[in-house]
């Protein structure tokens, strides 16, 4: 069931009196039988309940998620040419995103990056460079935070 309220137009229609008016329409706009209604009330009750739980779910920054992602994908790829194999057999490399973003400036995260790439046998060089430049701008994930109903 859809609730629609008349505003000053309903009231001016109506002729006088205070405040708008609340009219009750059929979803189907016609008569409908008992089971269409039950249906109809159990799809809103759904509708509902989904909603409810959007309320309480929490909410990322879609567009920074997917910005990470594409980053992280891109470091897996950069990490197995450097270390020439797979990312099943790459030695245990941790590249901390916000660790990097906390750094106070360039230098500080060129130094982490390049303590973390220590073992590796290939120039580190092009791939610290390009990796400062992609998080450039980024911003740190910060806890999601609940929202409350």
């Amino acid at each position: 069931m859809s609730v629609a309220t008349g505003g000053s137009e309903a009231a001016a229609a109506g002729g006088g009196g205070g405040g708008g008016r609340v009219f009750f329409q059929s979803p189907r706009g016609g008569g409908g039988s008992g089971r269409e209604d039950a249906v109809s009330a159990a799809a809103v009750q759904v509708q509902q309940r989904r909603h409810q739980q959007g309320k309480v779910t929490v909410k990322y920054d879609r567009k920074e998620l997917r910005k990470r992602l594409v980053l992280e994908e891109w470091i897996v790829e950069q990490l197995g040419q450097l270390y020439g194999c797979q990312e099943e057999e790459m030695p245990d490399v941790e590249i901390d995103i916000d660790d990097l973003l906390d750094a106070a400036n360039e230098e500080e995260r060129a130094l982490k990056l390049q303590e973390t790439l220590v073992d590796c046998y290939k120039p580190t060089e092009e791939f610290i460079k390009e990796l400062l430049t992609r998080i450039r701008g980024m911003r740190k994930l910060s806890p999601p935070q609940k929202k409350s109903i």
